[in-house]
């Protein structure tokens, strides 16, 4: 007798369906991967949804924050590196975990490779780079319509003929909870007790057209200081020297967590702030799906594209005529969009989201 991979239900004698297995291909981005909670709870309504997330792993622990995602695949590919054996290899061997469906958020050729040979039978994502074939499920992105970087994620969970998905009700969304704050304040050496904190997260990978100045951060850190608040400075190793940089200005008074955490950490730490202040960054959608009260400054790019997706979020942003030019450094040599922001204007929408 072929077992056909259905069951009965107990004391019914109806017939079950397998659960429907998919496997998403995840973005390269913090920001992004934050996002595509939402379109993991979208997946989820379907009951029986097994959700699968192959990226870098240095989200593994941010995925792991995500009760819908079931497993965490660690890419072995490098950025910029076309590794088609690698990519080959991978496929076969996923192709034992009978995939449903494959959800390709990049755009990129090389990215739609794997769940092809994996033998996934559908194969979803928008138009990109010559991959007809690869993507039998082709979606042809409308920008007006979609104009959210995480709706254009969340319209992938639907069917193409749908409506545009509704967010607010699939918000992304990180949980923190005491013993890991305890600990994570234990590795780096903090006080959770004391007065209020305001986080600060200074960098921004994308490029400097996206970072408030350093000295308008230590004008802030200060006035804030000087309310009896304390300040602790987040980012990667990258940031290491900004931080440096905003603590001097600050005569050492902040706490420069830079470089001395894991997402984790972070995430953890974070969560024990009062208010939070960010430029447009990947730690700033962690900041929003934390729930945190966050201020979040924007220069070279759009927040009706990428805004903070929380209700207890401010957004500063001038507008200016040559705005979002979404470049790394300034064209014009001048970065008005962000040295026109004022610390004093922080200031009052850190008042306004703290409430």
């Amino acid at each position: 007798m072929v077992d056909s991979g259905l069951g009965a239900r107990p004391g019914t004698g109806q017939v079950e369906a397998p659960p429907r297995r998919i496997l998403v291909i995840g973005p390269s981005w913090l920001g992004d991967m934050v996002m595509t909670q939402s379109m993991f709870k979208l997946l989820a309504r379907a009951a029986g949804t097994v959700i699968e997330v192959l990226a870098p792993p240095v989200f593994s622990p941010l995925l792991s924050r995500m009760p819908e995602v079931g497993d965490c695949i660690a890419s072995p590919f490098q950025s910029g590196h076309l590794d088609l054996r690698a990519r080959y290899r991978l496929g076969r061997e996923l192709a034992e975990r009978k995939y449903d469906q494959a959800i390709i958020l990049p755009n990129s050729w090389k990215s739609a490779l794997t769940p092809y040979w994996a033998r996934i039978p559908v194969r979803t994502g928008y138009v990109g780079e010559q991959r007809w074939g690869l993507v039998n499920d082709m979606r042809r992105l409308d920008k007006r319509k979609l104009p959210m970087t995480v709706q254009r994620f969340a319209a992938l969970a639907t069917a193409e003929d749908d409506t545009r998905p509704k967010i607010d009700s699939v918000r992304p969304m990180l949980k923190s909870y005491p013993r890991a704050q305890q600990s994570a304040a234990r590795c780096v050496d903090v006080e959770v007790e004391g007065g209020p904190v305001l986080a600060l997260i200074p960098g921004a990978r994308y490029g400097p057209a996206k970072r408030w100045p350093a000295e308008y951060f230590a004008q802030l850190a200060s006035s804030i200081l000087d309310r009896g608040w304390r300040v602790w400075l987040f980012g990667s190793s990258g940031d290491a020297k900004l931080a440096a940089d905003i603590n001097h200005r600050c005569a050492g008074k902040c706490v420069d967590l830079s470089a001395r955490t894991t997402i984790d950490q972070a995430i953890d730490l974070m969560s024990l702030a009062a208010v939070i202040v960010s430029n447009d960054s990947g730690m700033m959608h962690v900041a929003a799906a934390l729930g945190k009260p966050l201020v979040a400054i924007f220069g070279s790019t759009d927040p009706g594209h990428t805004p903070p997706l929380s209700p207890n979020s401010k957004v500063v942003y001038l507008g200016l005529s040559c705005s979002p030019c979404f470049k790394r450094e300034c064209p014009l040599h001048h970065l008005n969009c962000l040295t026109g922001v004022t610390p004093g204007h922080v200031l009052d929408a850190v008042d306004e989201v703290a409430g």
